[in-house]
């Protein structure tokens, strides 16, 4: 599952970082959200780009990519519009999505894929027409596509479970058991994720159970994490690795139905989604991997914005990404592990998440303890 990454010139990654932060930077804090869609649009001569995310049970399409993509597009085409989907991970739905974009004139497609095999029909539709596509997000298989934009998930799994290690280390586990909850096997990110992950545990756990989690569902990583508990029983396991933080909340959730206390067991996570972070600072998830979502909305906007005109997009590219037909020009972006020690200068700092949301109720004693609130 895992896709060949090439010629990343660090000088070019962090030029690309700087230029989508500062796009960013003019980007909206606006957390609407909407299961249909929706369009923004300007008078005067203008383009039409369709938006096309996956699905909705992941806070961040939603609350991030949605309204970060929307207003870089309206500053760089205040007479563009943006078609705005959410597939709510139901390919044919996406391809109905996709189709109809087509029908009311967009004139490049930005595509997040539900699965990433079955996403090659809307692209091969898409070119028929002679309309630019950008893989957003996940890449694409065995299609003609015009840019990719996203993070190194293999990286990203390293990431996970080197911290996850540096944790058991410091609780002094010599032999840790690891429980794995990996991502949807339709996503291309999910196979690198797992085998980043797995790069760095092999070398010294033993992974107990393992599940790759259709949809990303949290109730399915909760059902898969009762499992595994009652398989290996409460003290058969010294960690939990898990892909994103709507699974961490799942997985948690069924430590707790156990009798598994979570701030003994350390639990990974990504996308540094509210909840998650407020787990983090209550010392129930151990850490979130932040993908820096208005950097990839920035650059993403960036290319379909001229794309859609006609026009040649800036050149912002730092290298190419093989999606099993051709080597994909792409933006791929760092990514930050963040813990409880760094949330004031990470997510918080970025302004990625407000200590107005972050710091309620209960975890307005942790956001004081930590200097946020």
């Amino acid at each position: 599952m895992s896709r060949t990454m090439s010629t990343r010139a660090a000088a070019g990654l962090l030029a690309v970082a700087a230029l989508a932060l500062g796009a960013a930077a003019c980007g909206s804090d606006d957390n609407s959200s909407s299961g249909g869609s929706s369009t923004t649009s300007g008078g005067g001569k203008g383009a039409k780009i369709a938006f096309l995310m996956p699905e909705n049970k992941t806070a961040r399409y939603e609350a991030q990519d949605k309204p970060q993509f929307t207003n870089r597009v309206k500053q760089l085409c205040p007479n563009c519009e943006v078609i705005y989907e959410n597939a709510g991970q139901d390919p044919a739905k996406q391809q109905q999505q996709a189709e109809a974009a087509l029908t009311n004139g967009a004139k490049a497609l930005v595509l997040d894929a539900v699965d990433v095999k079955a996403a090659a029909a809307i692209v091969t539709r898409a070119k028929q027409s002679n309309i630019p596509v950008v893989s957003y997000g996940r890449l694409v298989s065995d299609a003609d596509l015009d840019y990719y934009v996203s993070i190194d998930p293999y990286k990203v799994g390293q990431q996970q479970a080197q911290v996850l290690m540096d944790q058991l280390k410091k609780n002094g586990v010599t032999s840790p058991r690891v429980i794995m909850i990996n991502g949807s096997p339709t996503d291309s990110n999910a196979g690198p994720y797992k085998k980043g992950a797995h790069s760095v545990l092999d070398k010294s756990t033993k992974v107990v159970k393992e599940y790759d989690t259709a949809d990303w569902s949290p109730d399915k990583a909760q059902s898969e994490m009762e499992q595994a508990i009652t398989a290996v029983g409460k003290n058969g396991f010294d960690a939990v690795y898990v892909a994103n933080d709507g699974m961490a909340g799942g997985v948690i959730a069924a430590m707790k139905g156990a009798g598994v206390n979570p701030s003994k067991i350390p639990v990974t996570g990504q996308d540094a989604e509210i909840t998650g972070v407020q787990r983090i600072i209550a010392g129930q998830q151990l850490m979130t991997v932040y993908q820096p979502i208005n950097k990839i909305a920035a650059a993403s906007a960036d290319l379909a914005v001229p794309l859609a005109q006609g026009k040649q997009p800036p050149s912002i590219t730092n290298g190419k990404t093989d999606n099993g037909k051709e080597q994909v020009p792409s933006v791929l972006l760092p990514t930050v592990s963040v813990t409880r020690s760094n949330v004031k200068d990470t997510v918080v700092k970025e302004g990625f998440t407000k200590p107005s949301e972050l710091c309620t109720g209960q975890y307005a004693k942790d956001c004081q303890e930590l200097g946020i609130a």
